[in-house]
């Protein structure tokens, strides 16, 4: 192996002064440097006004967008310590702005019971990665103010004036040389502080962008029923089994609240919470929750007799069915699994949730017959569908052994068996099947056609989907399962893409596609695997002339001009509207669809699981009352309708 000549010794060794570490590493701190980190930074120092409203001082937080997106957090809380430290030999709020690991909350008499941050790193961070930072503390009968530029003070902590109010004033500006982007959007900082708000019952939060002074954009978000205000919110657009969510609270050393309604939606999700961070990959509070659920369901099944002594119990997912649940904890010193804190690892929460719940559900369970026999009927439902869909899949795998040819017929597959590589395009009917199939590249593209209308999994059990000869051809093209059996690492094609036509008809198609992947194959949609291809909307064209083509309405302008810029007059151009892929011949098709090196493909990603819930339910589920409002909201944004 060769040997690199380079010196190796002392003076290599690099020591990262106060914050400069950050500053080097700053995906380390805040998880990356795209627009989630950039977001990440408003939440850092958002959670330390909340932290000061679960220790009982703070009850309002208010955070403005100004132009120029600089932030601006006020809270009023008790406000940064402003004496000198004993260790830093600077003041407090200083050494809270430009030291790691310095917080109250670490232990000692804070008033910090439980916090999100435990780490000491969200104020010096943000600190670190702005390019100006200027804080305000009301304290003591005083104001006091200090300035930083990179996380370097530029002016110390001094007192400006008198105040009798308490609180501390943040604001700073991202610094663009280490962000991608510093464009802040308003939605997605108003769904994580209208969650923050669900999660702290009574404390008020208000969002305010002022960066286009035509447009300016204000919510407010407070909550005196917490997670019931969640829960209901979460199920604002979907058929109710009990009206009123279930609500379970229990003080002490970990204290819990849980908020629990069922639907009659066929899918469950449970959101889980610690210290108001939102633990999407579950944790030991979750599966207390889960083994409270299944137990007490059960042995109330069994009592009043509603499973047969000869009947097996009912299964985890058969309760889950159509739950839509809220749990929030709020634990002392948590042990999150990595920086992220994505998932709870305190092995005592499991015991102390499960405790909780066991006693808390099964009363109200005894005390409310009528829901628990609601809630019940949907669970044995269930778990027939559970048993019906076991012996469809069964079936499908049979007929799968026993036959030579386990793709489906309409399938043109690829030669290369490697998935990274290989590529399916899921097309609308025979006649594009046709085109692309002749026009593909046979080496790694495979060809899907679809007929027929397709089954809207939104209003159906898995047992309606196996075998359904609609969706089976997806299903064993993919080739990696469905529901709990979907396995990523079994898929045939590290591309799905959905190619339809671009009219109504083919917008419908993929939304129906779209809901069967996001409820039947999620981490298809996880990982990153699902697309759609971009056909052109239209072609100019002329005699001597190479075709071009506009993907969006928006094009068809630009090209315009381009074209007369060269000399070629709008009368002299041919124009043609693609209403469908079928008018394309298979060259057209591969050179504006399908060529990698020329094609336009829309990678589709879940970046919020509980938007992308409420989006599939508005528009697929049963309800129309939420929907029709939705199309009168959105009527007017609409173009190139059919009519």
């Amino acid at each position: 192996m060769e040997k690199y000549k380079h010196k190796y010794g002392a003076e290599q060794i690099q020591v990262l002064e106060g914050l400069e570490a950050v500053r080097k590493r700053p995906g380390m701190y805040i998880g990356s440097t795209s627009v989630r980190g950039l977001h990440h930074m408003v939440y850092e120092i958002v959670d330390n006004g909340v932290d000061e409203a679960l220790a009982g001082y703070c009850t309002e937080i208010n955070v403005t967008i100004e132009p120029g997106n600089v932030i601006a957090v006020q809270d009023n809380g008790r406000g940064i310590p402003v004496e000198i430290h004993p260790k830093t030999h600077i003041s407090t709020a200083e050494t809270v702005y430009t030291v790691l690991h310095a917080g109250g909350k670490f232990g000692g008499d804070s008033g910090y019971k439980v916090s999100g941050g435990l780490h000491g790193v969200g104020a010096s961070v943000v600190n670190a990665l702005s390019k100006w930072t200027e804080v305000t503390i009301e304290r003591d009968g005083g104001k006091y103010n200090m300035k930083f530029e990179k996380g370097k003070t530029v002016q110390k902590l001094e007192k400006i004036g008198e105040s009798k109010k308490t609180g501390t004033l943040v604001k700073f500006l991202a610094d663009d040389t280490i962000f991608e982007s510093l464009n802040y959007e308003y939605e997605v900082l108003e769904k994580r502080l209208r969650e923050i708000a669900f999660l702290t019952k009574g404390l008020k939060i208000t969002l305010e962008d002022t960066r286009d002074p035509e447009n300016v954009k204000k919510a407010e978000f407070c909550y005196e029923g917490g997670l019931i205000s969640f829960v209901e919110f979460l199920n604002k657009n979907k058929e109710k089994i009990h009206p009123t969510p279930i609500y379970i609270e229990r003080a002490g050393e970990v204290p819990v609240e849980i908020a629990i309604q069922y639907t009659t939606a066929y899918n469950e999700n449970i959101y889980t919470f610690v210290n108001n961070i939102n633990t999407v990959e579950g944790g030991t509070h979750l599966e207390g929750f889960k083994r409270a659920l299944t137990k007490v369901f059960n042995d109330y099944a069994r009592s009043h007799n509603i499973i047969k002594e000869k009947d097996a119990n009912l299964q985890g997912e058969d309760i889950r069915e159509g739950i839509t649940a809220v749990v929030s904890v709020k634990v002392k010193e948590p042990q999150f699994e990595g920086q992220t804190k994505t998932k709870l690892g305190n092995s005592e929460v499991t015991g102390v949730v499960q405790s909780m719940v066991n006693d808390a559900l099964a009363t109200f369970l005894e005390e409310n017959p009528k829901v628990a026999k609601a809630i019940l009927e949907k669970c044995v439902s269930a778990s027939r569908a559970r048993e019906a869909a076991r012996k469809a899949r069964e079936l499908v795998r049979k007929k799968a052994s026993t036959e030579t040819a386990t793709l489906p017929g309409k399938l043109a597959d690829c030669s290369s068996k490697n998935a990274e590589e290989c590529e399916v395009y899921i097309v609308e009917g025979d006649s594009a099947g046709g085109s692309a199939k002749q026009g593909r590249d046979r080496k790694f593209q495979a060809i899907l056609p679809l007929w027929g209308k397709m089954l809207n999994v939104e209003k159906a059990r898995a047992d309606k989907i196996y075998g359904n000869d609609k969706l089976n051809p997806v299903i064993l093209a993919v080739g990696a399962g469905i529901g709990p059996d979907f396995d990523i690492t079994k898929i045939r094609y590290g591309k799905v893409i959905i190619m339809a036509d671009a009219d109504v008809d083919g917008a419908h198609i993929r939304t129906l596609l779209l809901t069967f992947f996001f409820r039947y194959m999620r981490p298809l949609i996880e990982n990153g695997n699902v697309f759609l291809a971009q056909p052109p909307l239209y072609k100019l064209s002329k005699k001597g002339m190479e075709d071009v083509y506009c993907y969006t309405d928006e094009d068809l302008p630009k090209a315009y001009e381009e074209l007369e810029k060269k000399g070629i007059s709008r009368d002299q151009l041919a124009l043609q509207r693609y209403k469908g892929l079928g008018e394309m011949n298979p060259e057209q098709l591969w050179e504006t669809t399908m060529n990698p090196e020329t094609r336009i493909l829309v990678k589709v990603t879940m970046d919020d699981a509980i938007k992308a819930d409420e989006t599939f339910t508005l528009l697929m589920g049963d309800e129309v009352e939420p929907r029709r409002e939705f199309i009168q909201q959105n009527a007017k944004y609409v173009q190139n309708l059919d009519i």
